[in-house]
């Protein structure tokens, strides 16, 4: 019997990406929505930090974005969502890039860390023209990231660019939009899509 697969998640946070990457491998998984206010001790038994998304498949845990989706490519290799382990060069670099360097501009920026200027040797992302010349080089033009079709390298730096553009923590550059737009038309994007709405809390 295969293991049991658990998503610890939330609709108004980074789980949304983890969904997108669940739904890309085809697996059966079992969902826990994470109520801010009240977290549920499983998940703090396996998370003391209390953040979702995480997964449990098995005994096995993982937390953290960028390696969730590693893991479940490699977890369910019939979806070919990591390239072959001779090839895997750009797909290791964009996935901790985006996970990394670029995480950090934006968590910066959001706090209202404008400028590193005189201190660009010591942050790991220099500053956010260079963050964002990096990604906008790496998806201007490009098919996929890392090779010849789609991977979890492609979903993740997609995730987050849309994610930042929706609220505008980063600039809508055509190859930001365009790329994010490719990505995000894929079935199982939307359909991840359609699940978490579908969780949104009703307004009003």
């Amino acid at each position: 019997m295969a293991d049991t697969l658990t998503f610890f998640t939330n609709p108004m946070s980074r789980g949304r990406t983890v969904r997108w990457m669940l739904e890309e491998t085809g697996c059966t998984y079992d969902t826990v929505l994470v109520d801010w206010a009240n977290k549920p001790a499983e998940l703090l038994d396996i998370n003391p930090m209390g953040k979702v998304p995480v997964i449990r498949h098995g005994t096995r845990v993982v937390s953290e974005v960028a390696a969730i989706c590693t893991y479940l490519a490699d977890a369910f290799p019939d979806a070919g969502l990591a390239p072959a382990l001779t090839d895997r060069a750009a797909y290791y670099r964009w996935l901790f890039f985006v996970a990394g360097p670029f995480e950090a501009a934006i968590t910066d920026k959001a706090l209202g860390i404008e400028s590193t200027a005189g201190k660009e040797g010591f942050v790991g992302y220099g500053d956010m023209d260079r963050t964002l010349y990096m990604i906008e080089r790496a998806v201007e033009g490009a098919g996929y990231l890392a090779g010849e079709r789609f991977s979890a390298a492609d979903l993740v730096v997609a995730a987050y660019l849309n994610f930042y553009m929706q609220f505008g923590l980063i600039p809508k550059r055509p190859a930001f939009v365009a790329y994010g737009e490719r990505m995000a038309a894929r079935p199982a994007a939307v359909r991840a899509a359609e699940i978490d709405d579908g969780l949104m809390p009703k307004q009003g």
